[in-house]
């Protein structure tokens, strides 16, 4: 039976069940498949020709794109494509285009959408085929209609038809301007055969482009405020930085001057097949063109921190002042931060948007109090304002562990916040917009990962006027959960005379696992728990029929969270195998991976066993009255990393097995990769054992002779 308990068992298998992706491919990111079919050469005697790639859904034939920016930050986007349609699979996938955006800053204008038929003749998309809606995340959140999506229905497309369309995007008053930014990498799937790409900038606000190299202005330890926050931004007015990959490097760079204006214009006709071959997965990690009018880190810092305090003298934080009170007065829980956090990550519900969807602007705390919904951004302002008195951080999880991203600092880095506080003498990392996290607890995927903390500028008071001050600083966020992490899987089961197996189960969790679960079953309906118990069983490696679900209240975070089902599966044994032998009852030990041979030249990397993580799993099997049973003998291994044990057991006709393991370091160095492969081996080799049964026939006696 396949388990994964050191695995996040739920993630892949219940967005695959609860999450599905629309048909429709967006102007933005085109629909990926692989590259563009490279000419063919002659096959050489004696060898067969290699076969043609299958033809995609859909290919773009030309991507075009250009992007120019002002100075005071304002921009406009216009994308124009021909899509060449070859089968009714591809049809479906371009039946409706959706483009995001902001109407509080941006319009969305789309003045071609053509047909070209197979069989001749051209058909214009009409008017009334457009529509403009809130996003599917706001529709019931009003604060938030300004986020919306304008789409697009193509009727009519069939194989064979060349598809084509135009779409301008204007952003206006952004408000972060005059600073702007923008990032765009190749798209090398092969579903674009041709892409023209323009970037027009204001060269009053930049510096030269670092052509993929380092950047020669160092990272700031910290930042200073020495003015206004207009002047703030007069002062860094020529600080920003274009990054151009070396691998796309532009085709040309024209300088010139629009109405008195210098400008450079880069440009590229990017050609796919020629970097690479049908099926490749792209090579790079990072975009190939990132230009940002912020030189500084400090300066993004700066810029984020409005998305989660109010500034000192604003009228925003004149009317926060007063409404302080208020907040502390109708929660009850200004001096107990355990206790704010639980009120804003449960009671106030979560919008889930992206960082950037509403311009990183912010919503009075009072007003996200009072709706009883936010955004992460939103949530998190409530919460420090809540716990004030704690001087709680603001934190911006990056996007990324590549360095080289970190070369040209930009809002768009950043893909989640975070708020840091301190309780007592250690740091507490806490995220409210999960709603059922327990408290300091951070998903796996953002621990150890760098985060940009912005001090709330209230501090600064007092400061700025003596010089300057750090209000920024670069983190890693702990690895460590702020409890330890433990599994515990008992499976009590019978099978009856006719080999059918009824059993019950129940999972106990507690770290990461505990928090994949506490998601799924709080973004499930209750009466579709059944679902969530299926997939479970299903990864462990239960077959069956699954029934009476139940589980603990996913907001009870400060106890384990519990799931118990019932599986039922006909047929489990089959007594004509003789002799007959079965597993154990139980999910197999999620082991991670030996190190793999590093590559020629490379240093070997150091054995990654994941969080410290206590695993029992337990089974008791009872079977039909007069069948024996022979089990396999226990295995005992210690190890300073981990150690494991199993026993096994009969008494009549009831059988019992468990297994314990307790993974006790993080990670291993490369030199001991022998020393785990003999751990992994041990407990590989005791999970494979067999319980032998035997029944005893119940024939009828054969009749004696008168």
């Amino acid at each position: 039976m396949m388990g994964a308990i050191r695995e996040f068992f739920c993630v892949s298998l219940l967005a695959a069940a609860f999450c599905t992706l629309p048909a429709a491919a967006s102007a933005s990111h085109a629909p990926q498949d692989s590259p563009q079919k490279p000419t063919e050469k002659p096959a050489e005697k004696g060898q067969e020709k290699a076969k043609p790639a299958p033809k995609l859904p859909a290919e773009i034939e030309l991507l075009e794109t250009r992007v120019r920016f002002e100075s005071n930050g304002d921009s406009r986007k216009e994308v124009h494509a021909r899509v060449k349609i070859n089968d009714e699979l591809g049809a479906r996938q371009f039946a409706r285009l959706n483009f995001n955006y902001n109407r509080s800053f941006q319009s969305v204008e789309i003045p071609l959408a053509r047909i070209t038929h197979a069989n001749g003749g051209t058909s214009d998309v009409l008017p009334s085929a457009i529509a403009d809606n809130p996003d599917p995340a706001v529709v019931n959140f009003p604060a938030y209609q300004d986020v919306r999506v304008k789409s697009i229905r193509i009727l009519g497309l069939a194989p064979g038809d060349l598809f084509e369309y135009r779409v301008i995007t204007t952003t206006s008053h952004h408000p972060l301007a005059p600073d702007f930014w923008f990032e765009h990498t190749f798209d090398r799937s092969g579903v674009t055969s041709r892409e023209i790409f323009e970037l027009d900038l204001p060269a009053s606000r930049f510096q030269l482009p670092t052509g993929g190299q380092p950047s020669s202005t160092a990272d700031a330890e910290g930042g200073s405020v020495s003015k206004g926050q207009g002047a703030y931004a007069e002062e860094r007015l020529h600080s920003g930085r274009v990054y151009i990959s070396n691998a796309t490097p532009s085709a040309s760079t024209v300088r010139s001057n629009d109405r008195g204006e210098p400008r450079i214009v880069y440009s590229w006709d990017f050609l796919p097949s020629k970097t690479a071959t049908r099926g490749d997965p792209p090579e790079v990690s990072q975009p190939d063109l990132v230009a940002s009018t912020f030189g500084e880190w400090s300066q993004v810092a700066y810029a984020l921190s409005q998305a989660c305090y109010m500034w000192p003298g604003t009228e925003t934080h004149t009317r926060q002042e007063k409404r302080a009170a208020e907040l502390a007065l109708r929660t009850h829980q200004s001096d107990n931060i355990e206790a704010s956090y639980d009120y804003v990550s449960q009671k106030i519900k979560t919008v889930d948007l992206p960082l950037d969807a509403t311009g990183f602007r912010l919503r009075l705390p009072s007003d996200t109090l009072s709706s009883g919904y936010g955004t992460p951004s939103d949530k998190a302002a409530l919460l420090i304002a809540l716990i004030q008195k704690a001087t709680p951080s603001c934190g911006f999880v990056f996007n990324s562990q590549d360095w080289r991203l970190k070369q040209i600092p930009r809002p768009s880095s950043f893909e989640q916040v975070l708020i840091l506080t301190r309780i007592g003498s250690r740091n507490v990392y806490l995220d409210p917009a999960l709603e059922v996290a327990p408290f300091g607890m951070v998903r796996a995927g953002l621990r150890g990962r760098e985060i940009l903390l912005s001090t709330n500028p209230a501090q600064l008071i007092g400061l700025i006027s003596q010089g300057p001050s750090p209000y920024y600083s670069w983190e890693k966020i702990p690895q460590d959960l702020p409890y330890s992490a433990s599994q515990r899987v008992t499976t009590e089961a019978t099978v009856a005379a006719d080999g059918d197996l009824a059993a019950k189960l129940r999972y106990v969790m507690r770290g990461d696992n505990e928090l994949v679960l506490r998601v799924a079953l709080h973004q499930t309906p209750k009466e579709r728990w059944k679902e969530v118990a299926q997939l479970l069983a299903l990864s462990d490696g239960f077959r069956g029929q699954i029934g009476n679900v139940s589980a603990s209240d996913p907001y009870q975070t400060r106890e384990p969270i519990s799931l118990e089902f019932e599986i039922t599966q006909p047929k489990f044994l089959d007594w004509s195998k003789k002799p007959l032998r079965i597993p154990a009852l139980l999910p197999l030990l999620g082991l991670p991976e030996p190190a793999a041979k590093p590559a020629a030249g490379a240093s070997p990397a150091p054995i990654d066993l994941g969080t410290p993580l206590d695993v029992e799993v337990s089974a008791t099997l009872h079977l039909p009255e007069g069948t024996g049973a022979e089990v396999p003998a226990g295995t005992s291994v210690e190890r300073d990393f981990a150690t494991y044990t199993s026993q096994y057991s009969v008494n009549g006709a009831t059988l019992t097995a468990s297994r314990h393991i307790n993974f006790i370091l993080r990670e291993l160095p490369a030199d001991r990769a022998a020393d785990y492969n003999a751990f992994l081996r041990t407990v590989q080799n005791d999970e494979s054992q067999f319980f032998t049964l035997e029944r005893a026939e119940t024939s009828t006696p054969k009749p004696q002779k008168p």
